[in-house]
């Protein structure tokens, strides 16, 4: 498959997808790239043929078509729906907002020619929730009233509310097919070398968004070039905590994917593992390596070899201590 185009809303793709390594040099090969967001990040600044930066209104700004204030809403990582109105002025008269962007995007492109009404939706976002509590009446209905109640509305959640739609009503577990869970990285380099590498986000972090260098979780301070690794494999292996190296992917020798260089921590992780932040190691990750079903990146097991390396002038002004190894 060939990617000609690219139209992203906020996010930030180049740094979260995996082989990064790759997917950087190869993204200046596309035709048209459109970005759409309310802050710079690095896929912002890797251009193509034709690239675009859009920038719209934030969650603060007062959002008006034709005149009249706007509500939105957002779903937050319990599943909870709630309206939102912003309160201050936008930065720029220019501004518009996601909405108004893909509605105009989408009408200069179409015309009238197709059913949906993207200049009503433009210009009434109450009109978009009314279209989506006609296709999901069961999760929306009464989105209107219900998205100001306090605190907002919880999307229904099977799991939780111990409701299962299966023919018998109960929740069904599915049989692997095999007991091996990285069947397509088995042809890759095998033995005690080979450790299976986890990536990770620190306590300060949101998705690619880092908003600071000290991880409370797990006691690091000043940096995130470092990788966790059991005491036993850092012995077994010819390191010592506190040293220099740089992690290779274990797989397809054809393809040099690498990243470093990080410096040993000794952590309480099971032995034949390791850790290292996200999204520094996602040039570890091939694309192929990814779940069977959800096709989600397989970033929590890829199978990587350390190699010793030497710190750079900068890593050192930020290196952790021997003293500040934790287990």
């Amino acid at each position: 498959m060939e990617v000609k185009g690219f139209i992203g809303l906020g996010g930030n793709f180049l740094r979260a997808v995996p082989d990064t390594s790759r997917m950087e040099p190869a993204w200046a090969g596309l035709r048209l790239n459109v970005q759409i967001a309310t802050k710079l990040n690095r896929t912002h600044l890797v251009p193509c043929e034709h690239t675009w930066l859009l920038p719209c209104l934030g969650r603060i700004e007062i959002d008006r078509q034709l005149g009249v204030e706007q509500a939105y809403t957002t779903e937050d990582s319990t599943g909870c729906i709630r309206a939102w109105r912003g309160n201050a002025e936008p930065a720029s008269e220019q501004l518009r907002s996601e909405s108004a962007i893909i509605a105009e995007l989408a009408h200069a492109t179409l015309g009238d020619t197709v059913a949906v009404p993207w200049q009503h939706w433009r210009h009434d976002y109450t009109l978009v929730r009314e279209a989506i509590s006609e296709v999901y009446p069961e999760i929306f209905h009464d989105f209107e009233a219900r998205m100001w109640k306090r605190g907002g509305f919880h999307r229904p959640l099977g799991a939780a509310q111990r409701q299962w739609a299966t023919p018998s009503g109960k929740a069904q577990f599915i049989t692997p097919e095999t007991l091996d869970e990285d069947d397509d990285v088995s042809k890759g380099e095998t033995g005690r070398d080979v450790l299976q590498l986890m990536t990770l986000r620190s306590n300060d972090q949101f998705n690619t968004t880092v908003y600071g260098y000290d991880d409370r979780f797990r006691g690091v301070k000043g940096t995130r070039k470092v990788v966790f690794l059991n005491r036993n494999d850092i012995v077994r292996l010819g390191f010592a905590p506190g040293a220099w190296v740089r992690l290779r992917t274990a797989v397809e020798p054809d393809v040099r994917r690498e990243v470093g260089p990080f410096q040993i921590i000794a952590y309480d992780i099971p032995e034949g593992c390791a850790a290292s932040y996200y999204p520094e190691s996602n040039a570890l990750v091939p694309p192929w390596h990814y779940a069977k079903r959800s096709k989600v990146p397989a970033a929590k097991s890829v199978p990587i070899i350390l190699l010793h390396a030497q710190p750079d002038a900068d890593d050192l002004d930020h290196a952790v201590p021997e003293t500040d190894q934790v287990m």
